[in-house]
Protein backbone atom coordinates (compact mmCIF):
# COMPACT_ATOMS: atom_id res chain seq x y z
CA UNK A 1 0.00 0.00 0.00
CA UNK A 2 1.31 3.45 -0.94
CA UNK A 3 1.65 5.73 2.09
CA UNK A 4 1.31 9.50 1.69
CA UNK A 5 3.66 11.64 3.81
CA UNK A 6 2.85 15.34 4.02
CA UNK A 7 5.68 17.84 4.05
CA UNK A 8 6.09 20.38 6.86
CA UNK A 9 4.00 23.08 5.18
CA UNK A 10 1.25 20.59 4.38
CA UNK A 11 1.22 19.29 7.96
CA UNK A 12 0.85 22.84 9.25
CA UNK A 13 -2.07 23.54 6.90
CA UNK A 14 -3.68 20.18 7.66
CA UNK A 15 -3.43 20.91 11.37
CA UNK A 16 -4.98 24.34 10.90
CA UNK A 17 -7.83 22.89 8.89
CA UNK A 18 -6.77 24.76 5.75
CA UNK A 19 -6.58 21.63 3.61
CA UNK A 20 -7.80 18.05 3.46
CA UNK A 21 -5.49 15.05 3.06
CA UNK A 22 -6.77 14.52 -0.49
CA UNK A 23 -5.77 18.08 -1.40
CA UNK A 24 -2.32 17.55 0.05
CA UNK A 25 -1.83 14.32 -1.91
CA UNK A 26 -2.59 16.00 -5.21
CA UNK A 27 -0.64 19.20 -4.70
CA UNK A 28 2.37 18.26 -6.82
CA UNK A 29 0.45 17.49 -10.01
CA UNK A 30 0.33 20.04 -12.84
CA UNK A 31 -2.18 19.71 -15.67
CA UNK A 32 -1.39 21.52 -18.90
CA UNK A 33 -3.79 22.69 -21.63
CA UNK A 34 -3.92 25.51 -24.17
CA UNK A 35 -5.22 28.76 -22.68
CA UNK A 36 -8.61 29.60 -24.23
CA UNK A 37 -7.72 33.28 -24.60
CA UNK A 38 -4.01 32.84 -25.25
CA UNK A 39 -4.23 33.43 -29.00
CA UNK A 40 -5.82 36.85 -28.65
CA UNK A 41 -4.45 38.18 -25.35
CA UNK A 42 -1.45 36.03 -24.43
CA UNK A 43 0.21 34.63 -27.56
CA UNK A 44 2.58 31.80 -26.80
CA UNK A 45 1.33 31.27 -23.25
CA UNK A 46 0.22 27.88 -21.97
CA UNK A 47 -2.47 27.21 -19.40
CA UNK A 48 -1.75 25.13 -16.29
CA UNK A 49 -4.36 24.14 -13.70
CA UNK A 50 -2.16 23.67 -10.64
CA UNK A 51 -3.51 21.84 -7.58
CA UNK A 52 -2.20 23.40 -4.37
CA UNK A 53 -2.74 22.38 -0.78
CA UNK A 54 -6.00 24.30 -0.64
CA UNK A 55 -7.19 25.13 -4.15
CA UNK A 56 -6.86 24.63 -7.89
CA UNK A 57 -5.08 27.66 -9.35
CA UNK A 58 -5.61 28.69 -12.96
CA UNK A 59 -2.19 29.64 -14.31
CA UNK A 60 -0.70 30.86 -17.59
CA UNK A 61 3.02 30.64 -18.36
CA UNK A 62 4.96 32.20 -21.22
CA UNK A 63 8.40 33.46 -22.20
CA UNK A 64 11.84 32.54 -20.92
CA UNK A 65 14.30 33.96 -18.45
CA UNK A 66 14.13 34.66 -14.70
CA UNK A 67 10.71 33.76 -13.25
CA UNK A 68 8.30 36.63 -12.68
CA UNK A 69 4.88 36.15 -11.03
CA UNK A 70 2.04 38.61 -11.79
CA UNK A 71 -0.93 38.63 -9.36
CA UNK A 72 -4.13 40.49 -10.28
CA UNK A 73 -6.58 42.39 -8.08
CA UNK A 74 -10.34 42.70 -7.54
CA UNK A 75 -12.61 42.41 -9.49
CA UNK A 76 -10.30 41.22 -12.23
CA UNK A 77 -8.42 38.07 -13.26
CA UNK A 78 -5.09 37.35 -14.97
CA UNK A 79 -6.60 39.14 -18.00
CA UNK A 80 -5.64 42.42 -16.30
CA UNK A 81 -2.04 41.77 -17.44
CA UNK A 82 -2.86 41.43 -21.15
CA UNK A 83 -1.05 44.66 -22.12
CA UNK A 84 2.18 43.92 -20.23
CA UNK A 85 2.65 40.14 -19.99
CA UNK A 86 3.56 39.53 -23.66
CA UNK A 87 6.26 42.24 -23.51
CA UNK A 88 7.63 40.98 -20.19
CA UNK A 89 7.77 37.45 -21.64
CA UNK A 90 10.54 38.63 -23.96
CA UNK A 91 12.81 38.90 -20.91
CA UNK A 92 11.23 36.76 -18.19
CA UNK A 93 9.39 33.50 -17.67
CA UNK A 94 6.07 35.15 -16.86
CA UNK A 95 3.56 33.37 -14.64
CA UNK A 96 -0.01 34.69 -14.44
CA UNK A 97 -2.43 33.29 -11.89
CA UNK A 98 -6.03 33.72 -10.87
CA UNK A 99 -6.16 34.06 -7.10
CA UNK A 100 -8.21 31.44 -5.29
CA UNK A 101 -11.82 32.56 -5.42
CA UNK A 102 -11.26 34.57 -8.60
CA UNK A 103 -11.29 33.86 -12.31
CA UNK A 104 -11.12 30.17 -13.19
CA UNK A 105 -9.38 29.12 -9.99
CA UNK A 106 -11.37 27.08 -7.50
CA UNK A 107 -13.48 28.76 -4.85
CA UNK A 108 -13.17 26.93 -1.54
CA UNK A 109 -15.43 27.65 1.39
CA UNK A 110 -14.25 30.46 3.63
CA UNK A 111 -13.73 28.20 6.62
CA UNK A 112 -13.77 29.26 10.26
CA UNK A 113 -12.81 32.90 10.74
CA UNK A 114 -12.43 33.27 6.94
CA UNK A 115 -9.13 31.38 7.22
CA UNK A 116 -9.21 30.03 3.66
CA UNK A 117 -9.09 33.59 2.31
CA UNK A 118 -6.42 34.84 4.66
CA UNK A 119 -3.60 36.38 2.68
CA UNK A 120 -1.38 33.70 4.22
CA UNK A 121 -3.44 30.93 2.61
CA UNK A 122 -3.86 32.81 -0.68
CA UNK A 123 -0.14 33.55 -0.76
CA UNK A 124 0.82 29.95 -0.10
CA UNK A 125 -1.15 28.99 -3.22
CA UNK A 126 1.19 31.21 -5.20
CA UNK A 127 4.29 29.76 -3.56
CA UNK A 128 3.12 26.24 -4.38
CA UNK A 129 2.32 27.16 -7.97
CA UNK A 130 5.81 28.54 -8.48
CA UNK A 131 7.41 25.49 -6.85
CA UNK A 132 5.32 23.16 -9.02
CA UNK A 133 6.54 25.02 -12.10
CA UNK A 134 10.16 24.69 -10.96
CA UNK A 135 10.65 28.23 -9.58
CA UNK A 136 11.53 28.09 -5.87
CA UNK A 137 12.82 31.71 -6.02
CA UNK A 138 11.22 34.47 -8.03
CA UNK A 139 10.28 38.14 -8.34
CA UNK A 140 6.64 39.20 -8.22
CA UNK A 141 4.22 42.01 -9.02
CA UNK A 142 0.88 42.36 -7.26
CA UNK A 143 -1.94 44.75 -8.06
CA UNK A 144 -4.69 45.63 -5.57
CA UNK A 145 -5.69 42.41 -3.72
CA UNK A 146 -2.78 40.68 -5.43
CA UNK A 147 -0.47 43.25 -3.87
CA UNK A 148 -1.87 42.43 -0.44
CA UNK A 149 -1.26 38.75 -1.07
CA UNK A 150 2.28 39.58 -2.21
CA UNK A 151 2.90 41.63 0.95
CA UNK A 152 2.10 38.58 3.06
CA UNK A 153 4.22 36.33 0.83
CA UNK A 154 7.22 38.61 1.29
CA UNK A 155 6.82 38.30 5.06
CA UNK A 156 6.18 34.54 5.20
CA UNK A 157 8.47 33.37 2.37
CA UNK A 158 11.54 35.59 2.30
CA UNK A 159 13.66 32.89 0.74
CA UNK A 160 11.23 32.54 -2.16
CA UNK A 161 10.18 36.10 -3.04
CA UNK A 162 13.39 37.97 -3.75
CA UNK A 163 11.95 41.30 -4.90
CA UNK A 164 8.42 42.70 -5.05
CA UNK A 165 6.36 45.42 -6.73
CA UNK A 166 2.99 46.47 -5.31
CA UNK A 167 0.57 48.48 -7.43
CA UNK A 168 -1.77 51.13 -6.01
CA UNK A 169 -1.88 49.98 -2.42
CA UNK A 170 -0.50 50.87 0.97
CA UNK A 171 -0.44 48.35 3.85
CA UNK A 172 -3.96 47.17 4.61
CA UNK A 173 -3.90 47.78 8.36
CA UNK A 174 -2.58 51.32 7.93
CA UNK A 175 -5.13 52.19 5.26
CA UNK A 176 -7.94 51.12 7.57
CA UNK A 177 -6.31 53.01 10.45
CA UNK A 178 -6.14 56.21 8.34
CA UNK A 179 -9.65 55.89 6.91
CA UNK A 180 -11.73 59.04 6.74
CA UNK A 181 -15.05 59.94 5.13
CA UNK A 182 -13.43 60.58 1.74
CA UNK A 183 -11.84 57.13 1.61
CA UNK A 184 -14.91 55.34 2.97
CA UNK A 185 -17.00 57.00 0.26
CA UNK A 186 -14.62 56.21 -2.59
CA UNK A 187 -13.81 52.67 -1.43
CA UNK A 188 -17.16 51.74 0.05
CA UNK A 189 -16.70 48.05 -0.91
CA UNK A 190 -13.95 47.81 1.71
CA UNK A 191 -16.75 48.06 4.27
CA UNK A 192 -19.64 46.60 2.26
CA UNK A 193 -17.89 43.32 1.40
CA UNK A 194 -17.00 42.74 5.06
CA UNK A 195 -20.64 42.64 6.18
CA UNK A 196 -22.02 39.34 7.42
CA UNK A 197 -23.04 36.83 4.75
CA UNK A 198 -25.24 36.62 2.82
CA UNK A 199 -26.18 40.32 2.71
CA UNK A 200 -23.49 41.64 0.33
CA UNK A 201 -23.54 38.43 -1.71
CA UNK A 202 -27.28 38.71 -2.29
CA UNK A 203 -27.16 42.40 -3.14
CA UNK A 204 -24.24 42.06 -5.57
CA UNK A 205 -25.73 38.93 -7.10
CA UNK A 206 -28.99 40.71 -7.87
CA UNK A 207 -27.22 43.28 -10.10
CA UNK A 208 -23.87 41.71 -10.89
CA UNK A 209 -23.20 43.40 -14.22
CA UNK A 210 -24.17 46.83 -12.91
CA UNK A 211 -22.02 46.38 -9.82
CA UNK A 212 -19.00 45.18 -11.78
CA UNK A 213 -19.25 47.86 -14.47
CA UNK A 214 -19.70 50.65 -11.93
CA UNK A 215 -16.75 49.41 -9.91
CA UNK A 216 -14.39 49.29 -12.89
CA UNK A 217 -15.54 52.65 -14.23
CA UNK A 218 -15.01 54.32 -10.85
CA UNK A 219 -11.55 52.81 -10.49
CA UNK A 220 -10.44 53.62 -14.03
CA UNK A 221 -12.12 56.78 -15.34
CA UNK A 222 -10.17 56.17 -18.55
CA UNK A 223 -12.51 55.50 -21.47
CA UNK A 224 -11.54 52.32 -23.28
CA UNK A 225 -9.14 51.05 -20.61
CA UNK A 226 -11.41 48.06 -20.08
CA UNK A 227 -12.20 46.71 -23.54
CA UNK A 228 -15.54 44.97 -24.19
CA UNK A 229 -13.66 41.68 -24.50
CA UNK A 230 -11.93 42.13 -21.15
CA UNK A 231 -15.15 43.21 -19.44
CA UNK A 232 -16.98 40.18 -20.82
CA UNK A 233 -14.26 37.94 -19.36
CA UNK A 234 -14.42 39.66 -15.97
CA UNK A 235 -18.21 39.36 -15.93
CA UNK A 236 -18.11 35.68 -16.94
CA UNK A 237 -15.84 34.93 -14.01
CA UNK A 238 -17.69 37.16 -11.52
CA UNK A 239 -20.89 35.28 -12.41
CA UNK A 240 -19.31 31.92 -11.60
CA UNK A 241 -20.88 30.12 -8.64
CA UNK A 242 -19.06 30.99 -5.47
CA UNK A 243 -17.07 33.92 -6.85
CA UNK A 244 -19.00 36.72 -5.14
CA UNK A 245 -18.91 34.87 -1.82
CA UNK A 246 -15.18 34.23 -2.24
CA UNK A 247 -14.57 37.92 -2.96
CA UNK A 248 -16.44 38.91 0.20
CA UNK A 249 -14.49 36.32 2.20
CA UNK A 250 -11.26 37.86 0.89
CA UNK A 251 -12.30 41.23 2.33
CA UNK A 252 -13.70 39.74 5.55
CA UNK A 253 -10.36 38.05 6.14
CA UNK A 254 -8.63 41.42 5.88
CA UNK A 255 -10.40 42.76 8.95
CA UNK A 256 -10.18 39.57 11.01
CA UNK A 257 -7.52 36.90 10.60
CA UNK A 258 -5.21 38.99 8.40
CA UNK A 259 -5.24 41.74 11.00
CA UNK A 260 -4.18 39.30 13.71
CA UNK A 261 -1.37 37.98 11.53
CA UNK A 262 -0.16 41.55 11.03
CA UNK A 263 -0.38 42.32 14.74
CA UNK A 264 1.63 39.19 15.52
CA UNK A 265 4.32 40.21 13.03
CA UNK A 266 4.56 43.72 14.46
CA UNK A 267 4.84 42.37 18.00
CA UNK A 268 7.81 40.27 16.82
CA UNK A 269 9.41 43.11 14.84
CA UNK A 270 8.93 41.31 11.53
CA UNK A 271 9.04 43.57 8.46
CA UNK A 272 9.51 43.17 4.72
CA UNK A 273 13.27 43.27 4.11
CA UNK A 274 13.45 42.45 0.40
CA UNK A 275 13.59 45.35 -2.08
CA UNK A 276 10.07 46.72 -2.54
CA UNK A 277 8.82 49.06 -5.25
CA UNK A 278 5.49 50.83 -4.72
CA UNK A 279 3.77 52.26 -7.80
CA UNK A 280 0.46 54.08 -7.54
CA UNK A 281 -1.93 55.94 -9.79
CA UNK A 282 -1.44 59.66 -9.30
CA UNK A 283 -5.05 60.26 -10.37
CA UNK A 284 -6.47 57.54 -8.13
CA UNK A 285 -7.89 57.47 -4.62
CA UNK A 286 -4.92 55.78 -2.94
CA UNK A 287 -2.40 58.26 -4.29
CA UNK A 288 -4.56 61.26 -3.49
CA UNK A 289 -5.55 60.28 0.06
CA UNK A 290 -2.52 58.42 1.44
CA UNK A 291 1.21 58.95 1.86
CA UNK A 292 1.99 55.70 0.06
CA UNK A 293 5.76 55.66 0.58
CA UNK A 294 5.50 56.92 4.15
CA UNK A 295 3.08 54.14 5.08
CA UNK A 296 5.15 51.44 3.40
CA UNK A 297 8.25 52.59 5.28
CA UNK A 298 6.45 51.66 8.50
CA UNK A 299 6.29 48.02 7.40
CA UNK A 300 9.27 47.54 5.05
CA UNK A 301 12.95 48.46 5.26
CA UNK A 302 13.93 48.91 1.58
CA UNK A 303 11.18 50.90 -0.15
CA UNK A 304 11.10 53.17 -3.16
CA UNK A 305 8.33 54.25 -5.48
CA UNK A 306 6.56 56.83 -7.57
CA UNK A 307 3.17 57.59 -9.12
CA UNK A 308 2.11 57.08 -12.71
CA UNK A 309 -0.27 59.43 -14.49
CA UNK A 310 -3.33 57.18 -14.25
CA UNK A 311 -5.93 55.85 -11.87
CA UNK A 312 -6.15 52.57 -9.99
CA UNK A 313 -6.11 50.09 -12.89
CA UNK A 314 -2.43 50.66 -13.67
CA UNK A 315 -1.74 47.64 -15.93
CA UNK A 316 -4.71 48.60 -18.12
CA UNK A 317 -4.49 52.39 -17.97
CA UNK A 318 -0.74 52.96 -18.29
CA UNK A 319 0.94 49.73 -19.43
CA UNK A 320 3.89 51.56 -21.01
CA UNK A 321 4.62 53.53 -17.85
CA UNK A 322 4.35 50.34 -15.82
CA UNK A 323 6.69 48.43 -18.12
CA UNK A 324 9.29 51.18 -17.83
CA UNK A 325 9.06 51.06 -14.02
CA UNK A 326 9.28 47.26 -13.92
CA UNK A 327 12.27 47.05 -16.26
CA UNK A 328 14.17 49.59 -14.15
CA UNK A 329 13.57 47.67 -10.91
CA UNK A 330 13.44 43.98 -11.75
CA UNK A 331 16.56 41.88 -12.09
CA UNK A 332 16.69 40.40 -15.58
CA UNK A 333 19.62 38.09 -14.95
Amino acid sequence: MRIFQANAQQRRLLGAGLITPSRARGAAQVNVAPAPNAGAMFPGFRRHMVPTSGAQINTLVGGSGPPLLLIHGHPETHVAWRHVAPQLAQTYTVVLTDLRGYGDSSKPDGGPDHVNYSKRAMGFDQIEVMRALGHPRFQAVGHDRGGRVLHRMMLDHREAVTRGIVLDIAPTDLMYAHTDEAFATKYFWWFFHTQKAPLPEKMIGSQTELYLRSHLEEQSRTPGAISPTAFAEYLRCYNEPGCIHAVCEDYRASVTIDRRHTEDDKAKGIRVRQPLLAIWGGKGTVGQLFDVIGLWKQEATDVRGRPLACGHLIPEQDPHGLLDALHSFLQAA
